[in-house]
């Protein structure tokens, strides 16, 4: 019998989302499971993917005084979806959301795997530079993102 290996895909909304569903064709490849953020541009997947889609909580940090609770409540979103989903393995382009699930799943033993937003071409990203420095794999999709990421695959674009 096979076992198909549990892969949750996580990625902020707008652009980092509409990387991350670039590799749709993995999802049947696959148990996937695709967490991002809720907003009216995300509210379709869970008619694409019924049950086997969930929303965190929206915020950016330029609302700083609503943002640190979102993150903290994202965490427990997190949290709970990784205990239910169980994932071999987590794919992500970012950013803030899915920071609390990489930081569970490597503290649970899933393979993490890190992709460098397409919009950063010299600068790093605030999660990419943390998670960088536990990810199983990180991948840039920029050769000039290997000189601020030296340990990184360089994947090309996914677009």
């Amino acid at each position: 019998m096979v076992v198909e290996k549990k892969v949750l895909f996580i990625a902020s909304a707008g652009g980092h989302l509409n990387e991350i569903l670039q590799l749709r064709p993995l999802f049947n490849k696959c148990d996937a499971f695709i967490m991002t953020e809720k907003t009216g541009a995300s509210g379709d997947l869970i008619k694409e993917m019924p049950g086997k889609t969930a929303y965190l909580l929206y915020g950016t940090t330029s609302h700083p005084l609503s943002y640190p609770f979102k993150l903290l409540g994202n965490c427990f979103i997190s949290l709970y979806y990784y205990l239910k989903f169980k994932p071999d393995c987590i794919v992500t382009t970012g950013v803030q959301s899915a920071g609390p699930m990489c930081c569970i799943g490597k503290i649970f033993g899933s393979r993490i795997i890190y992709i460098e937003t397409f919009a950063n071409i010299i600068t790093k990203s605030a999660t990419g530079s943390i998670v960088y420095h536990f990810a199983d794999d990180f991948v840039v999709q920029w050769e000039s993102m290997k000189e601020l990421y030296p340990k990184a695959i360089y994947g090309g674009p996914i677009f």
